[in-house]
């Protein structure tokens, strides 16, 4: 059977530019397209703009334009963006373009055949930021929830689609299919709405007397399509509804994802048009919060938007990525500032995945001249990984298939965790210096075959960093066999490793100012105190001795190379009097990362690490971190 997926996000309004609301459903969309490519699918990905309706020929006519030049400028600028951070759509849909507008007139035209249209009289409340007619229930304290402003009370004669003659039957399509829209949360929305009230018969026009802006029905030139049931269509029209291979290959896999306050369309008006047209329903409606600055939802009206370009340029595409992913439960709301970034790309990014692949580099430069060793007799724990890669391969793809990419991410990091964790258990320093060759090639291989497998799994979120990865380590540059992966075994022996520098550099949040009243204290209280501040231009971090030895020339001195975590380098320490190079190496220490080069005794020196001694005559005690803190974790 062929593997087939459709993935379409939501196709944009052009009444605003795009924000991280757009580029965080845009991403996820892009990400399980790639996903899929890379599991062996046929995958099919759709966006675009949609770009008719009363408030496009607002703004049109506000920024003096025609309604086709600003929609032309703003689609550009959607295309530009997605441009920007590589989004791999296989199809951008204008609903002004010939082709779409075919598609809507054609089944308009069906429907009203079929008896499914009338011409009827209408008066109610309608909302221009929705662009439809709200119930009364749908009106809180007299306004419309969504865009917090009284509806306009409209009477006009227009088209409107029996949808309630469909109410039954998605009822009971619901019922038998329960992920149908998901999460749950929101198929039980749907179903309140549903069962609650008689849906009401959907208006589907607008009077060219009042708005000109839309596609004309194909039976009265005096009416256009209102702009819902014209949307809606792209889905089946980009891929050539009613006859085109794509729409026979693709229609019966597509998935939706929509953002929660467009779900009455998507999960009621869609599917009662879809039925009326005699067109399959769709898969599955994946449905996701909103991001909220500081507990509010974003909008311009507010003046909270963050565009993709502002963050993209100032962390990196890569980077930007995995927060989305990560950090949104999909169904929920997500709270969004750039400390949560930061912290994203210092801990998850720098810390766990790029901490492992700079470990275990230097390593093998270290024992193996760059080398990928042959795996020696001694296993090192193989079996072990084995199991440990399959059971978060299997999780992360299984969740990221069902659009829970936080959780699936997760599976996945519990993996890479564990490497570390591995690492500092074999002790690969040690192993060499026992000269435990056969098993300390193992360690290596199979540290080096793991980060092979990870890599080609985060291909799908970091499109830029994890090519390198594959490449450094000679590896196919995708992957469709996840057997493949799971095998553990994809590495030539003896291939040289291409050197990867720091993939995550770790970034510094940006202090506020205080806001409290400055504490009026005498002088003789602060005396020899330092400012918070002060203290927070210290980085310390735990890192790991690699190598140990003696100054020569001084008594007092030795030479460590040390894992800080984000690279190795060198310092000279005064403990030479207290511990021997062998008691120092494979042991975690304190180290202030931050402090500039010195020389010393013709040895440069990058950091210090922390010793403590109770008066000058004693002889320093270094600091040792305890085993369970990883390298590169910082003190604060």
């Amino acid at each position: 059977m062929e593997k087939v997926f459709y993935v379409t996000t939501p196709i944009y309004y052009v009444n605003a530019e795009p924000h991280i609301g757009h580029a965080y459903t845009t991403i996820l969309a892009d990400f399980v397209h790639r996903l899929h490519l890379t599991l062996g699918y046929d995958s099919f990905f759709l966006t675009g703009t949609d770009e008719h309706g009363d408030k496009i020929a607002t703004a049109a006519e506000a920024g003096k334009m025609t309604p086709q030049d600003y929609a032309d400028k703003i689609s550009g600028k959607f295309k530009s963006a997605w441009d920007d951070i590589n989004i791999n759509y296989s199809d951008f849909i204008r609903t002004t373009e010939p082709r779409h507008k075919k598609v809507v007139q054609d089944i308009l035209q069906k429907v009203y055949d079929k008896g499914d249209i009338y011409f009827g009289s209408y008066g109610g409340n309608y909302c221009v930021g929705c662009e439809r007619f709200l119930t009364e229930k749908e009106i809180v304290d007299g306004k419309c929830p969504e865009h917090n402003k009284e509806p306009q009370f409209i009477e006009e004669k227009n088209y409107f689609f029996k949808m309630s003659k469909y109410q039954d039957w998605l009822l009971d399509h619901i019922n038998k299919n329960p992920e149908f829209i998901r999460p749950e949360r929101y198929k039980n929305e749907v179903l309140s709405m549903l069962k609650g009230d008689a849906l009401e018969d959907l208006c589907i026009s607008r009077p060219v007397s009042r708005l000109t802006w839309g596609i004309p029905l194909p039976f009265d030139e005096n009416f256009v399509t209102y702009v819902w049931f014209d949307a809606l269509i792209n889905y089946v029209s980009a891929i050539g509804y009613p006859d085109d291979s794509k729409y026979k290959k693709y229609w019966p896999a597509v998935q939706h994802i929509i953002a929660k306050d467009i779900l009455k369309p998507h999960g009621i008006f869609w599917p009662t048009m879809l039925k009326a047209a005699d067109i399959d329903p769709y898969m599955n409606l994946n449905v996701h919060g909103y991001w909220n600055m500081d507990e509010a939802k974003m909008s311009k009206s507010l003046g909270n938007v963050v565009t993709p370009h502002d963050l993209v340029s100032k962390y990196g595409n890569d980077q930007i990525r995995y927060f989305f992913l990560k950090e949104m439960t999909f169904g929920l709301d997500a709270r969004f500032n750039e400390d949560l970034i930061i912290d994203r790309i210092n801990y998850d990014l720098a810390n766990d995945l790029g901490n492992l692949i700079n470990r275990t580099f230097n390593m093998a430069g270290k024992y193996f001249e760059s080398k990928i060793p042959e795996a020696g007799e001694d296993k090192a724990g193989r079996d072990e990984l084995l199991a440990g890669f399959k059971k978060a391969s299997d999780s992360y793809v299984d969740y990221c298939c069902k659009f829970q990419t936080s959780i699936g991410l997760e599976k996945l990091w519990e993996f890479i965790r564990s490497l570390n964790k591995y690492v500092d258990e074999t002790k690969p320093w040690q192993l060499a210096k026992e000269s435990n060759m056969d098993k300390l090639s193992s360690v290596i291989r199979n540290l080096l075959e793991s980060i092979y497998s990870v890599a080609v799994l985060l291909s799908p979120v970091l499109i830029n960093i994890s090519p390198e990865i594959i490449a450094s380590l000679n590896g196919e540059k995708s992957a469709t066999d996840i057997d493949s992966l799971n095998s553990l075994n994809n590495l030539k022996t003896g291939e040289t490793l291409k050197e990867l520098g720091i993939l995550f550099p770790k970034l510094e949040k940006v202090k506020a100012e205080a806001k409290s009243e400055p504490v009026k204290e005498k002088k003789t209280d602060t005396e020899g105190l330092i400012d918070i501040s002060d203290f927070g231009k210290v980085d310390i971090r735990v890192a790991l001795v690699v190598e140990a030895e003696k100054v020569d020339g001084s008594d007092k001195l030795l030479y460590l190379t040390v894992d800080s975590g984000s690279d190795t380098r060198q310092i000279v320490a005064g403990i030479a009097q207290v511990y021997a190079p062998e008691d120092i190496k494979g042991k975690k220490i304190l180290l202030v990362s931050n402090l500039k080069p010195a020389v010393i005794f013709g040895k440069e020196s990058r950091g210090m690490l922390l010793a403590a001694k109770k008066s000058s005559k004693d002889k320093p005690q270094v600091i040792f971190a305890d085993e369970t803190v990883p390298v590169g974790a910082r003190l604060g």
